[in-house]
């Protein structure tokens, strides 16, 4: 199906909190005639100022965070290698022609707002009181926008997650899909004294690891609990009994997200020794119920030969033509682009909040069944679209495998975007001249 799947990171992006958002946006640089040069990258240039401005962004960030500094040659080849392969993108979405309009960023930010229970003019004053001024915010969103578009189109358009990867994954990672509320602990303690030396330290972490080992294998964690542990629940098996997510412990409150029902955890070393932990058991909410759309539609591609008004000029007679009885499937069979979908008449098949790009799936939220859209564009071309009918997914199962699928989409992609970001870098020319710079 050659419609696209909608960006994971863009996803992100438009559901991230504002104070997230106000955090990773960087302020557009201005160059310097006399500025030294960074890199060169293809025909363009960092600069150091843009540099330093960078550095001194992810130093504050840092701060806020409470997250630890880095030493400055360890940060600074890092940021500007950030810089490189952003400049990168921006090139080549200027060699594809990826633009984002105004209406499709006034949208985005008038989403953004939204969700962080705010109006644009309230945006706007919380943005300035911040210290950002509102139009580079606009602009810095346009560029996150840019770069997720372009990934969508020559990334994400690879992507296929298949059901026996969505078997496997339900499998093993089920319980990953629950919105915890209360987990249920067991615990085993080696205590290791404050005065202990590295040989008593050693042994102590050594039978741990040999207790992980036996409990993984199988053993009853609660009668080891009983014999081996040092803990003040050994008596009850190490039973810890039920935390609400705030409640748990700080020692294993990560792993109380992540680890699934049964697992054993790996010796966490705190003052008092070594702890074993097992996620007996989880309480929490699944996905969501949604609403699926059955949709079909035609694709135009726009290239040297069929420039935008060409597209949506014959989408426009062949819109006319179906509102005036010609047959959708027969005529996307002949004349669509998305050759996947053209075989089956143009049929995307039931499609689930996020599973297209943004542009797409407004346009179909707009339509009631049977409705044909006007021609619209996205990154991948001009379309029309029709709606055949809608329904409220709320089947259990289903829904487990819809955000297993989007899950393993995420995975997917955040790696496919990172061979695709190194074929970029290698592919371009690339000169660092900061050590020379400094020497």
């Amino acid at each position: 199906m050659a419609i696209m799947h909608a960006d994971a990171g863009l996803q992100r992006f438009l559901r991230a909190g504002l104070l997230m958002l106000l955090a990773v946006l960087p302020l557009p640089a201005l160059a310097q005639p006399l500025d030294a040069i960074a890199a060169v990258i293809n025909d363009d240039v960092i600069t150091h100022s843009e540099l330093e401005r960078e550095i001194a962004q992810s130093l504050s960030q840092l701060r806020e965070s409470g997250g630890q500094i880095p030493a400055r040659a360890t940060l600074e080849p890092q940021i500007l290698e950030r810089l490189i392969l952003q400049r990168l993108q921006f090139q080549e979405a200027d060699r594809l022609g990826i633009k984002i309009d105004e209406a499709a960023l006034t949208q985005a930010i008038t989403n953004i707002a939204t969700r962080n229970g705010l109006t644009l003019e309230e945006l706007r004053a919380t943005l300035e009181a911040g210290g950002m001024r509102f139009e580079n915010f606009r602009e810095d969103t346009r560029k996150q926008m840019r770069t997720a578009r372009l990934q969508a189109q020559e990334v994400m358009k690879t992507l296929v997650v298949t059901d026996p990867e969505i078997d496997r994954f339900l499998k093993r990672e089920a319980d990953s899909l629950i919105e915890r509320t209360e987990v249920h602990l067991f615990h085993l303690l080696i205590a290791v004294p404050e005065t202990a030396s590295t040989e008593e330290v050693e042994r102590a972490r050594k039978k741990a690891e040999a207790l992980a080992a036996k409990l993984r294998a199988g053993a009853d964690f609660a009668t080891l609990a009983r014999r081996e542990s040092d803990g003040r629940r050994a008596a009850e098996g190490g039973d810890l009994g039920w935390f609400a997510m705030a409640d748990v412990p700080s020692l294993v409150a990560d792993l109380s997200r992540t680890l699934a029902k049964g697992e054993i955890s790996p010796p966490l070393r705190s003052p008092s020794g070594f702890h074993l932990i097992k996620m007996a058991d989880i309480r929490g909410t699944g996905p969501e119920v949604v609403t699926q759309t059955h949709a079909r539609h035609i694709l135009l591609r726009t290239n040297e030969v069929v420039s935008d008004e060409d597209a949506r000029t014959r989408l426009g007679q062949l819109r006319l033509r179906i509102l005036g009885g010609d047959d959708f499937a027969t005529l996307a069979r002949s004349h669509s682009d998305d050759t996947g979908s053209a075989l089956k008449g143009g049929d995307l098949g039931w499609l689930s909040p996020g599973d297209t790009v943004p542009e797409f799936e407004n346009a179909l939220g707009a339509l009631a069944p049977n409705d044909i859209t006007p021609p619209f564009k996205t990154s991948f071309g001009w379309h029309i679209a029709q709606v055949l009918e809608r329904r409220r997914q709320d089947t259990a199962e289903e829904l487990l495998r819809i955000k297993a699928r989007e899950v393993l989409r995420g995975r997917k992609a955040d790696e496919a975007v990172k061979q695709w970001l190194r074929r970029l870098r290698d592919e371009a020319y690339v000169e660092v001249r900061l050590k020379r710079d400094e020497e």
